[in-house]
């Protein structure tokens, strides 16, 4: 019965509009309902996905970037996707409609607009798949209240190549080496010239005449 109610839940889902997908609240709370808008404005049907709370960010998979609040976070992940969370104000919860995110990012020679996205009340983070390389993302978040729209939240972040962090560890490695065998070099040329090149030779003292 179970799974027959959540396929209804499904079904009747699909036809709320734009407007309405604040009203889809989960009873469990751990389905985040979303609907993405293409650039030309156009609205696509509503997803669902579930919500990464035990989501941490390994230090050496992933890296963090805090919008100036630091309510917007920005898990950059080695494998070019990129997990975002966020956490509305405790005390405006009850007057709560959604979220707006909006999604841009810099090319080499202009800005380009991604897809904007509208979340509903359960939602607290968003996963962000097949981020473009070496180029700067900004994401804005707006939080939807029943009278009223929140200033952007705004975070930035670059996504590293892939295998250019390992490219850096090896590197540093290898630059410490090089210190390292040039340290030696110095000593060893430095005990050369002071033993080899200037010999404290001894002089025999003359002898003296009957």
């Amino acid at each position: 019965y179970i799974h027959l109610l959540l396929l209804l839940l499904l079904a009747h889902s699909a036809n709320i509009s734009r407007h309405d997908i604040q009203a889809t609240l989960w009873p469990d709370g751990t389905t985040c309902p979303y609907k993405v808008i293409s650039q030309e404005r156009v609205s696509h049907s509503i997803c669902f996905r579930t919500l990464d709370r035990d989501f941490i960010c390994d230090q050496r998979n992933c890296k963090v970037f805090r919008s100036r609040r630091s309510s917007l976070l920005a898990n950059v992940m080695s494998n070019s996707s990129v997990l975002l969370q966020w956490h509305p104000p405790a005390q405006d919860t009850q007057a709560l409609k959604g979220f707006y995110m909006n999604c841009s990012w810099n090319g080499t020679y202009t800005l380009f607009q991604c897809d904007s996205v509208h979340l509903g009340i359960n939602c607290r983070d968003y996963l962000l798949p097949n981020v473009h390389e070496t180029v700067k993302y900004r994401i804005c978040l707006q939080t939807l209240y029943t009278n009223r729209t929140s200033l952007e939240e705004c975070v930035e972040f670059i996504v590293e190549p892939v295998g250019m962090q390992d490219i850096v560890i090896a590197m540093t490695a290898v630059g410490g080496s090089i210190c390292v065998m040039l340290v030696i070099i110095c000593l060893l040329v430095a005990y050369i010239t002071e033993n080899l090149m200037h010999p404290n030779f001894s002089h025999p003292a003359a002898k003296r005449g009957p």
